[in-house]
């Protein structure tokens, strides 16, 4: 990929693992949408082909040489967009539920709101989205966890439909949570006292395989984000009081 020249330029960002049968179709409706926009997917070292089907339906890929897992496979790519000169990014998960027509509304709300984070929520449609009855109930978890936290409400704290800003970019390619980031990222701006809004998008069933997350990993989930979200919490505070 070329660095990029033109100020306030786009990526697309697609994580995958294993989604030979759905990133192609991914990456073809995001360049239905956004033609003249690089698309990059970042093949978390996967056992099927996953890296040649993106590379045929168009996409710029980035293949790992070991499986990092959700989040180490993001911050690769963030780091790769901010190593090239772009100003926002835009990760659209690579199984399909994502509506790429959506990208459009939520890089409009990141360029003009000033916040450095823009998270796509299927909530605030009114529409209950496509989640097993474990991950609902985790998200209604982590939304009473998260708001005394963050300070403000937020209705879809697990998305992985995400935007960021330079400023943002610039964060994450240093430092990232490595196993389901998402809520943690959010505490992490949040202690950099950056800012984040949701914009309103479609959440589509998976168009092949399954989930990951079991109802026994779900209450894995819920531990392990809890202590990362508390391990931020504290360590914050504890440099706080340092500069005191």
């Amino acid at each position: 990929m070329k660095r990029a020249a033109a100020p306030g330029s786009l990526m697309i960002l697609i994580p995958a693992y294993n989604e030979q049968d759905a990133v192609g179709g991914v990456v073809r409706e995001v360049l239905d949408v956004l033609p003249e926009t690089p698309v990059l997917v970042i093949d978390d070292c996967s056992d099927d082909a996953t890296a040649d089907v993106a590379r045929i339906a168009g996409a710029h890929v980035l293949s790992l040489p070991h499986h990092l897992g959700l989040g180490g496979c993001v911050q690769a790519g963030y780091k790769m967009a901010h190593e090239l000169g772009y100003d926002y990014v835009i990760r659209v998960d690579g199984d399909g539920q994502h509506d790429p027509r959506d990208i459009p509304g939520i890089f409009e709300i990141l360029k003009t709101s000033g916040s450095e984070m823009v998270i796509g929520s299927r909530f605030l449609t009114g529409a209950n989205g496509y989640s097993s009855f474990a991950r609902a109930m985790g998200i209604r978890f982590f939304r009473l966890v998260l708001w005394p936290i963050l300070g403000r409400r937020v209705t879809d704290p697990t998305s992985g439909f995400v935007g960021v800003n330079r400023a943002a970019l610039a964060l994450f390619s240093k430092t990232f949570p490595l196993e389901y980031p998402e809520i943690e990222a959010l505490v992490v701006l949040q202690r950099r006292a950056f800012r984040f809004q949701e914009a309103p998008c479609r959440l589509r069933p998976r168009r092949t395989g399954r989930s990951s997350i079991t109802a026994v990993k779900s209450l894995y989930y819920i531990v392990h984000v809890l202590l990362g979200v508390f391990v931020n919490v504290l360590k914050w505070e504890i440099r706080g009081r340092r500069k005191r």
